[in-house]
């Protein structure tokens, strides 16, 4: 009774906090004081031994370093040069802005900070280059899903670090390349469908020149374009002020995508702590230059951290009194192990597409820990499985990435792009955990 109690607390956390917007992680931090000394009548300290210090420090360092670099103008320089490296030919720039939200994460920006960055710069150009509104919030979405699962991105360290934790089998290098190439596929065919060919068939005659881009904290971006002069196809001038520092690569941007540099050779190459890393650079560069760091602290993503460190909590607790061992001992006995995994998928990705996907990752691997141990699945392939189920529906609108999305939309197009993102969303959501089981869990369980 106390298992079936622990699980139904569990799955009201994550409708309350959808429900009510309530931060996640406080309402498991307080389910796991209530069923802890109610239901499995243990203390505090017991209670607080499942807290991730680990995680935390991960997540509080990569974030604070991405913090710094919004602050010092480096995000903005990279978004610059994507538009550059594309020579700004406006049948790219979907594709540029994919790479841009790609690189952030994949080095440790939380997903949502990315799209809340980008989005609006994207969709500013989507509506100054006639681009769809869909076909550019695709982009920076599924581009914020493809690196969010690198081995020191934060969708990778919380499934990495629970796959390693109980001693399973994993391949961070086969998740990256999995859940990249799911996503881009996805962004391929958004483009496809919302008018990639129409922007090809423009050709090179319109192009963007991003002579700044505005910072997060709202500044505005300054874009001309080459070719008919009509504003509407790339020529005119934004109204927006110019900041003459905006393109420069200035010795602090230097050293910040130097330390981001590091971070990433530390972690793979030479299996350094990424959350200490990820400190040290942030504190070395706060040393150095202390007035760009004013306010970075603050741009933790504490709400993240916070939702992480309850989930975790939680489950760890469930954890500690068997109720995981039990609950996959009920899934292991369903009788068909392909059913059972296929139901985990799915889970995954109704639950995502309404709630956090950050939270769903640090709940659901967990909780298919025994059923992993079975071995009756591929555990591989099932975590893989699930991850692309989970990140994918990200572009659905009661996400926060695809309410991003929305938000950032011109308010005549923001009802289509809404009724749009909700289709879209609800089709992934049933047709990416059939595509994702079928391709890596049936052929590596057979």
């Amino acid at each position: 009774m106390a298992n079936v109690i622990a699980l139904s607390v569990l799955v009201l956390v994550f409708v309350i906090s959808t429900v009510r917007s309530v931060n996640m992680g406080a309402l498991a931090l307080v389910a796991a004081f209530v069923v802890g000394t109610l239901v499995f009548t243990v203390d505090t300290s017991e209670i607080l031994d499942g807290f991730p210090a680990s995680l935390f420090v991960i997540l509080v360092g990569v974030t604070y370093l991405f913090a710094l670099a919004r602050n010092n103008g480096t995000v903005d320089w990279i978004i610059h040069a994507a538009v550059r490296a594309v020579r700004g030919r406006v049948a790219l720039v979907p594709w540029a802005m994919f790479a841009v939200c790609a690189a952030v994460t994949a080095m440790g920006a939380v997903s949502p900070a990315a799209v809340a960055i980008i989005a609006p710069v994207a969709m500013g150009f989507a509506t100054r280059y006639r681009i769809h509104p869909m076909l550019m919030g695709f982009m920076v979405v599924q581009g914020a899903t493809a690196g969010s699962f690198s081995p020191i991105g934060i969708f990778g360290v919380i499934t990495n670090d629970v796959m390693r934790q109980n001693g399973l089998p994993s391949s961070p290098a086969l998740l990256f390349v999995s859940t990249f190439a799911a996503a881009a596929v996805v962004a391929a065919i958004a483009y496809v469908s919302f008018g990639g060919r129409a922007l090809i068939a423009r050709g090179a005659s319109e192009r963007v020149l991003v002579s700044a881009v505005g910072n997060a904290s709202g500044g505005r971006d300054t874009i001309t374009g080459s070719g008919s002069g009509d504003s509407s196809k790339g020529g005119g001038k934004s109204s927006g002020g110019t900041a003459p520092h905006e393109g420069a690569l200035n010795l602090e941007r230097r050293l910040t995508l130097l330390g981001l540099a590091s971070l990433a050779l530390g972690a793979l190459v030479f299996d350094l702590d990424v959350g200490f890393t990820a400190l040290t650079v942030a504190v070395l560069l706060t040393l150095i230059f202390p007035a760009s760091a004013r306010g970075a602290v603050d741009k933790i993503s504490w709400g993240t951290v916070l939702l992480i460190g309850g989930i975790v909590t939680y489950v760890a607790l469930l954890q500690n009194q068997n109720t995981v061992q039990w609950l996959g001992d009920s899934v292991a006995h369903v009788g068909i192990p392909l059913l059972a995994a296929f139901l985990i998928c799915l889970i995954g990705a109704i639950v995502s597409a309404f709630a956090s996907t950050t939270g769903i990752l640090g709940a659901l691997i967990p909780l298919a820990i025994p059923f992993l141990m079975t071995g009756q699945v591929n555990a591989t392939g099932l975590v893989i499985a699930l991850a692309i189920s989970s990140s994918l529906v990200d572009c659905s609108p009661f996400s926060t990435n695809g309410a991003l999305v929305v938000a950032n939309a011109a308010p005549e197009e923001r009802d289509v792009v809404f009724g749009l993102t909700m289709r879209w969303g609800m089709t992934i959501m049933v047709v990416t955990p059939i595509l994702a089981w079928l391709l890596f869990v049936v052929p590596w369980s057979v």
